[in-house]
Formats: structure tokens, C-alpha cells, sequence
């Protein structure tokens, strides 16, 4: 795709020492622009991806866009595709109920990043606080059955989930305390200072201790 002159011109503000305050500066200038956003997008460029996904509009969202940006995404590095798929559930997917219906449509897509973003989804619904949706039970039976052989891009999506869970819902935390000594997923992983560990026993226990839970 030829860009446009203003696509250019957004291009030239982008560099290695951009972050995503700055991105997110640039976005609230030119608010929804749905056409420029393609442009960005079809540089194949992370940070000018990243931003594109700010500038689009959520109205316009569907499962055929979805599936091409998902294409897109599998050209980049796994942490970088991981991103631009959660960025992209936050500023777009969850901006509408026709977005969020594809959302939880997603449980056994073909996809796995598409499945990344059901199960995230389902943890952020917790992670807010607010009351827990009633598909508690089932979710953690999907989880204990699956998560073992899943993608790991789809693990971690669970496994934050159960993490929820265990801090909100105490009928259950011991199941996920349980799941996570069972899985030993993300056991001993070195983190950031100030970030909680992903491994459930760990997680559980600082997050619920933080919120006298």
C-alpha cells in the first residue's frame, strides 16, 4: 500500500525511543481514523501497528478483520504478536457488544491467539473486582482438563484466569492453588521488580494478600 502523505508524516514520529504513552498521544490527536489506521498497519512495522490499533474503529471490527490482523500478527516475534493481539482486545474488542460476542465465540477457534483472547477475556471480567460471572465452574474444569497441552500463548491466558479466580472467588482458591503446584507452570520465573509472579500459588497469595482478600 502507497501511503498517504499524513501516514508518512505520523511514520516520521516513530523511532526506537517511542513508547506507548507516546503512541497513545499521537492516537488522541487524531482520534478514529479507520482508513489511516490500515495504512499504518500495512507497514508490518510493531510500533506502527501498535498505534494503528488505537486509530481504528471498533464499528467496523469483524471475524474476516480479525482473522487478517491475526495473519499479520504471526509475522512478528511471539512476544510482539502476544501484544498486539491483547492491545488490540483492549482498545478495540471490547468496545462494542458485536465485538465482544466474537470474543467469547472464540473458545475453540482454530486460532491460538484468537483462544489467547477468550481466556484473557474471561480474566480481565475478574480482575476488575467486579462480581464474577457464573461460568466460574465450568471455565476451571475447562482449564484443569486443557491448559497441560495447550499453546503456550493460550497457557498463559488460562492460567491468569485460574490466578483470578483463585483471588476473588475463595470457594475456589485452593483448586487453583492445587493447579498451579500441578502444572508447576511458570514456577521459579525471575520478574520485574514490583510485577507478581504468574506461578498460581505465588500469584494467588500476593494478589489476595494485596486486597485483604
Amino acid at each position: 500500500m502507497k501511503l498517504s502523505s499524513k501516514a508518512a508524516t505520523i511514520l516520521d514520529q516513530i523511532n526506537t525511543k517511542t513508547n506507548l504513552g507516546d503512541l497513545r498521544k499521537i492516537a488522541k490527536d487524531i482520534k478514529t481514523d479507520h482508513g489511516l489506521a490500515m495504512e499504518l498497519w500495512s507497514t508490518g512495522k510493531f510500533l506502527p501497528r501498535l498505534l494503528a490499533i488505537l486509530m481504528m474503529d471498533h464499528k467496523q471490527v469483524s471475524q474476516d478483520l480479525v482473522n487478517t490482523l491475526d495473519k499479520d500478527m504471526h509475522t512478528h516475534p511471539f512476544d510482539e504478536r502476544n501484544q498486539l493481539m491483547d492491545w488490540f482486545m483492549a482498545n478495540q474488542l471490547t468496545k462494542n457488544k458485536k465485538a465482544v460476542a466474537l470474543i467469547e465465540s472464540w473458545e475453540n477457534s482454530s486460532s491460538a491467539l484468537q483462544r489467547r483472547v477468550y481466556w484473557y477475556y474471561q480474566a480481565r471480567l475478574r480482575w476488575t473486582g467486579q462480581t464474577p460471572p457464573a461460568n466460574t465452574p465450568e471455565l476451571l474444569a475447562k482449564i484443569e482438563a486443557h491448559i497441560a497441552k495447550e499453546e503456550p500463548e493460550v497457557q498463559w491466558a488460562m492460567n491468569f484466569t485460574a490466578g483470578w479466580i483463585g483471588v476473588y472467588e475463595k470457594q475456589y482458591r485452593n483448586r487453583c492453588v492445587a493447579l498451579g503446584e500441578k502444572t508447576g507452570l511458570y514456577k521459579g520465573d525471575k520478574v520485574s521488580k514490583g510485577c507478581t509472579p504468574d506461578y498460581l500459588p505465588e500469584f494467588i497469595t500476593i494478589e489476595s494478600n494485596k486486597r485483604n482478600l
